[in-house]
């Protein structure tokens, strides 16, 4: 029988790349992107199936959902790997900062949607976080970063980086999937070269930056097809290896719990 498998975050990138191997391997592909041209140009270079959401706008959120469960019966895996790092201080069309609804608001949203359709189907939920998290800090009075400096970005994008750990150890406990995250290491893309993200990032991984595409794809290829190195449900990767650094606060069941309700608030599903 033939897999299915969404990806978001595939017009391009390690997104991309990762479409393109599973699909050779005979899965069949939902291909999300922002930009309908280079969404289509994937889908068809990989014989799946284009889908256009914007995360800038939850309501494109709610339609890609919609328009999923209408063309599976049954998901497979679901990889949320759309979002990146908003250097310039700024809110969605939802009002909630970008970075935090970019790279978390909207991927909770997303699998919330689709957790009937996962849970009937046995789903593994595999999540792109960084090595950015260890900058983050998670509070709950403030998830839009109204209360605090913005020097440049870095530290709410590492928070939602944080967040995406927090949010797959949480979906695996309260109802048992198989959920991960991983940071696929510092891609040659030119992601973020102008933005304090990345000088940061020299510090916490001096040389790490510059592996090519295929190599970042490859954890979220392992991860998705069940062939990564085995860790329990929840496991935040480094690349290829289990057990990667995380800020303490990962750890933190009651924070972990709060963000679910909060989340679930402000997206307007029950908790």
């Amino acid at each position: 029988m033939t897999k299915t498998i969404v990806i978001t975050g595939a017009s391009g990138g390690i997104g991309a790349v990762a479409a393109k191997r599973l699909a050779a391997e005979g899965w069949d592909v939902a291909v999300v992107g922002r930009n309908p041209e280079r969404t289509a140009s994937v889908a068809a270079s990989v014989g799946g199936t284009a889908f256009v959401a914007d995360y800038d706008r939850l309501d494109d959120v709610r339609d890609l959902a919609a328009s999923l469960l209408e063309r599976y019966p049954r998901i497979d895996v679901l990889v949320n790997n759309a979002g990146g790092l908003t250097s310039e201080r700024g809110s969605t069309a939802d009002g909630h900062e970008r970075n935090f609804q970019h790279n978390h608001l909207a991927p909770y949203l997303l699998t919330r949607l689709l957790l009937p359709r996962l849970l009937e189907s046995g789903a593994r939920v595999v999540s792109t976080s960084s090595l950015m998290n260890l900058a983050g800090r998670v509070r709950l009075e403030d998830l839009d970063w109204e209360k605090r400096a913005w020097l440049g970005g870095w530290q709410a994008y590492g928070t939602s980086k944080l967040e995406t750990i927090m949010f797959m150890r949480e979906l695996s406990a309260r109802t048992g999937l198989e959920a991960y995250s991983f940071h696929p290491g510092y891609v040659a893309t030119g992601f973020g070269a102008d933005s304090t993200f990345i000088k940061l990032s020299f510090r916490l991984r001096p040389g790490g930056l510059g592996i090519s595409v295929e190599q970042g794809a490859e954890p979220l290829v392992l991860l998705a097809s069940g062939a990564a190195a085995p860790a329990p449900s929840g496991t935040y990767y480094d690349q290829l290896a289990p057990y990667g650094r995380t800020r303490a606060q990962a750890d933190d069941e009651d924070i972990a719990a709060g963000l679910w309700i909060k989340s679930a608030q402000l997206v307007g599903v029950p908790a």
